[in-house]
């Protein structure tokens, strides 16, 4: 079996190892605390759902230390045949504080090795206490954890094959994403492909926003309350959804819409329909974003439509009740347990211009993924696809545009265009749902499937001209598909030909916009 095994994956098997004997593998600062093999079939993780009909794989978990109150738990999952020859990493949503087994799960199903750590600490994702007093634990969250835990995933994956990996891709969302970019930027080596979806990557300046947003709120005459999120959703794709030529619910292009939300003022009593004085000065600033005294962006605003469903405003900015919205949980745990190391600080205190700066000079260095130059990553080969929501409402979908730019200003747009992709996602809220096409993993193509498109950059040379998005009726392919659309690289929008089914992907072109941001 171990003959057939290095066979089928390239490895020298004089120098493989079993899994067991992993356990004694000496690896810097770290200490394995699990190796062992499971047979197949329904595995139960430590934490989370049991997961059904996994393939025979090599479980490794262990602690790495690198400072001396560092605690960073990792898992590395190898299968035990039929190994792909690569290695996918992966991220972490929100503050961190858990392994996502389900995405080990998975992957390692697909053939890859793959590995996750919890980033240095254990708890919910909206939780930061355990940042108070913890500057080492923050530095883990902020970059060291992902980059130790693929050091070491490498060194196990050499011992048990007898060879490293062929490939190394990493892929997450979110806070995921700023880990990706964190990557590509510190420690370009680690990773021949990266694909990083709606990164937190301007860390201190979203939390910034995400307070000054919520402080806004706080006031019960400006709060925006569930009820009229729908109205204004409606208003919008009334001055926008036609102009890319199809009217689907969907405004594919929000930098060209200049949706003017004066239009909801309630000119009577009011109702669900239109907004107070108060309620349209809180929305027109949401839309801005946050400005310091002479003017200066801290922050982009948000973009126009998508602003109701599971994943819209109620559960990231406006709230279904004061003090419960996503943006509220994480930017005032954000500086009370890191920025200011305060448990008892108040929201109410906080100056955008003063208070921004703080964080950024405390926190920017461990936390901010926003270094352009990715020279060295793209010297090694590397290749970055960065994706993002139009409808985004957690991190505004502008902010990656205005790092894309800021890496095109630094390394020249054609250059750019040899190693990194943005394709921005019309109608995608963060991370998926909303009204537009929103799923880009299936079927199992570099047309349709995101991480087999990054492959086929990194390992065929071709890069991705454009990727087809699907929208499903219900939840999953089994439901049937609604909807499919190119989604094209920026500043590139989709565009209809004129025939055809305005559903079908086949029937657009990716195509110059006619109103630049």
């Amino acid at each position: 079996m171990r003959v057939l095994l290095c066979l089928l994956t390239g490895a020298v098997g004089l120098s493989a190892a079993t899994c067991d004997s992993l356990a004694s593998l000496a690896l810097p600062s770290t200490a394995i605390t699990t190796a062992e093999t499971f047979p197949g079939g329904l595995f139960t993780p430590p934490e989370g759902r049991p997961l059904p009909n996994l393939p025979s794989f090599c479980r490794v978990a262990g602690v790495i230390k690198p400072s001396s109150d560092s605690d960073i738990r990792f898992e590395v999952w190898m299968p035990s045949s039929m190994w792909n020859g690569r290695f996918a990493g992966v991220g972490n949503g929100g503050f961190g504080g858990s392994i996502d087994f389900d995405s080990l799960g998975n992957l390692v199903a697909a053939g890859y090795v793959t590995a996750a750590t919890d980033t240095g600490h254990h708890g919910n994702v909206t939780d930061a206490t355990w940042a108070l007093g913890h500057p080492e634990k923050v530095t883990d969250f902020g970059y060291r954890a992902i980059h130790e835990t693929a050091e070491k995933a490498k060194a196990l994956v050499a011992a048990f094959y007898g060879s490293g990996p062929k490939r190394s891709y990493f892929s997450s969302c979110s806070n995921g994403g700023r880990q990706a970019l964190m990557e590509a930027q510190r420690y370009p080596a680690d990773y021949d492909g990266i694909i990083a979806g709606a990164p937190a990557n301007y860390w201190t300046s979203l939390l910034s926003s995400g307070v000054w947003q919520q402080a806004l709120l706080q006031d019960p005459a400006g709060a925006i309350p569930p009820a009229k999120l729908p109205a204004i959703e409606a208003a919008a794709l009334a001055a926008c959804d036609a102009l890319d030529g199809v009217q689907d619910g969907v405004i594919d292009n929000p930098p060209a819409c200049h949706f003017d939300p004066s239009k909801l003022l309630c000119k009577g009593p009011e109702n669900d329909s239109c907004l107070t004085a108060s309620q349209l000065t809180v929305l027109q600033k949401l839309y801005e974003g946050p400005k310091d005294a002479k003017g200066r962006q801290i922050f982009p605003g948000y973009s126009p439509g998508g602003q109701t469903g599971v994943g819209g405003w109620a559960t990231w900015i406006t709230g279904l009740r004061s003090g419960r919205a996503g943006g509220y949980l994480f930017s005032t745990q954000f500086f009370s347990q890191m920025v200011f190391q305060d448990a008892a600080w108040d929201l109410h205190t906080f100056n955008v211009e003063r208070d921004s700066k703080t964080a950024a000079d405390r926190l920017g260095a461990v936390l901010n993924a926003a270094d352009p130059d990715l020279k060295r990553f793209q010297e090694r080969g590397g290749k970055l696809i960065i994706y993002h929501g139009w409808s985004d409402p957690a991190i505004s979908p502008l902010s990656t545009v205005d790092y894309f730019e800021s890496v095109e200003k630094k390394m020249g747009a054609r250059n750019t265009g040899e190693f990194l992709r943005l394709f921005m996602v019309p109608g995608m809220q963060h991370c998926g749902g909303g009204p537009g096409p929103n799923s880009f993993t299936a079927p199992p193509d570099p047309q349709h499937d995101i991480r087999l498109a990054l492959e086929h950059w990194v390992e065929d040379g071709v890069a991705p001209h454009q990727i087809v998005a699907t929208k499903y009726k219900g939840a999953g392919p089994a439901s049937g598909i609604e909807r499919t659309r190119p989604l094209c690289p920026y500043p590139q929008v989709a565009q209809w030909k004129g025939t055809g089914s305005t559903d079908d992907a086949a029937n657009f072109a990716c195509v110059e916009p006619k109103h630049a941001k």
